[in-house]
């Protein structure tokens, strides 16, 4: 602070200096005989000091003086009898040092801020001081030379994820699927299936993301987020053994009548014989096939046969040798019943024929008598009293044969022959199971 002190100048010289007037030194007294007008150049002069220099009035002039300084005027001599002339009261002479104000008896502080006696730029902010202001910055801005500039925040990573710069200050920005934290600067996981995440069956959350899956049954769509039904009957013909029905979010397997659900997939042919559903009358035996059942009279002997009472169990038919047409018949036919599935692999056997009895010195051999027109059949003979049935080509039902496969008997040491048939009706089911 630069303090300009007028003590120290005589007060006939300072009036002299002031008045710009020649002085007369007289030891009695000091007369002036002069017309003082009162200017205030601080006021008619247009910009009387430049730059950071202030404006003082004083009688006869002025002062161009930092801001900072403080004039102090000298009290009045009481040895010299000078000449006081009145003047108005200016800041020049104000009894209290720059920035304070008298009031009373006393000197309270000036607010610069509020009075406009400031120079700060208008990018600062004024902030009145005891006796002075200083010039500041903003929040967000450095002061640079006179000027404040914007602190680009965003240089020393204050935020996680994204720093957006704003002019005095800065905001943080998450990816997708977080959320700023409390703090502002950190990201936290969102969890989406909690804010309707737009599965539409199940959601799992996972971090900065979130999944969607779908129940058994459905497959994801395109967009990630629906679910749409797997057609499973459409993967593959072996998803049931006969069809196969779809369903939402699932498939089920149906059977044909006749037949039963196994498991999920496999049908199982329904005995109608034992669960007594079968509708075959009194004399009638029930025979159980694939897919349903047949009714069979139970005495099938035909003439010239006739049912052998002691082997009623045995179902036996014998042709009496008394009878003329017995002689080229076999001496006695058995019946059987069997049921096999459509498309067979093939060769295949299929049944398996054996003597009952045997002989010493008696030689069997096995042959399809009748009943395979088409060469389906043959016979393959195992040993001297067994033989197998074998299916030779696939056949597809529902078809019935009905085969005569005799054993013929012969004794050379005392030239027997004879002959003995099992007639096997033969049922091939409609389908492969």
């Amino acid at each position: 602070i630069s303090l300009i002190c007028l003590s120290h100048i005589p007060p006939h010289l300072l009036l002299s200096h002031l008045l710009n007037l020649p002085f007369t030194h007289s030891s009695s007294s000091l007369a002036l005989s002069i017309s003082l007008i009162y200017i205030n150049e601080c006021q008619t002069i247009v910009e009387a000091c430049q730059g950071e220099m202030k404006c003082f009035n004083h009688y006869g002039g002025y002062l161009c003086l930092p801001r900072s300084a403080s004039v102090i005027s000298a009290p009045e001599p009481s040895s010299q009898s000078v000449a006081i002339l009145p003047v108005e009261s200016n800041e020049a002479f104000s009894p209290c040092p720059v920035g304070y104000d008298a009031q009373g008896e006393g000197c309270v502080d000036m607010d610069e801020c509020v009075l406009d006696l400031h120079d700060c730029q208008p990018s600062q902010q004024c902030v009145n001081t005891v006796g002075t202001y200083s010039c500041q910055c903003p929040d967000g801005y450095s002061k640079i030379g006179i000027e404040c500039v914007d602190i680009d925040e965003c240089r020393y990573r204050y935020c996680q994820h994204r720093c957006v710069n704003v002019p005095g200050s800065f905001s943080c920005e998450c990816e997708p699927g977080f959320q700023l934290a409390g703090n502002n600067r950190s990201c936290v996981d969102v969890n989406e299936c909690e804010m309707g995440a737009p599965c539409q069956q199940k959601c799992y959350n996972t971090y900065g993301t979130f999944l969607c899956r779908c129940e058994p049954g459905y497959e994801l769509g395109p967009d990630g987020h629906s679910c749409n039904d797997v057609d499973e009957c459409s993967y593959s013909s072996y998803m049931c053994q006969f069809q196969c029905v779809n369903d939402p979010g699932r498939f089920s397997c149906i059977c044909p009548e006749g037949y039963q659900l196994q498991g999920t997939r496999l049908c199982q042919d329904v005995n109608e014989c034992e669960t007594d559903i079968d509708q075959c009358g009194e004399g009638q035996t029930c025979i159980n096939i694939h897919g349903g059942y047949q009714c069979t009279d139970s005495n099938r002997c035909r003439e010239p046969y006739v049912l052998t009472r002691a082997l009623l169990s045995d179902n036996r038919c014998v042709c009496p040798v008394i009878k003329p047409e017995c002689r080229d018949l076999p001496f006695s036919i058995v019946h059987r019943y069997m049921s096999i599935t459509s498309e067979r692999s093939v060769p295949s056997d299929i049944f398996q024929i054996q003597a009952t009895r045997i002989y010493p010195g008696v030689y069997n051999t096995f042959r399809i008598r009748s009943g395979d027109h088409n060469g389906e059949f043959y016979i393959r003979q195992m040993n001297n009293f067994s033989a197998v049935l074998v299916l030779d080509r696939a056949v597809t039902g529902p078809i019935e044969y009905t085969l005569d496969l005799e054993m013929v008997s012969v004794n050379p040491l005392i030239s027997y022959q004879t002959s003995s048939a099992l007639r096997l009706s033969v049922f091939v089911g409609p389908y492969t199971f």
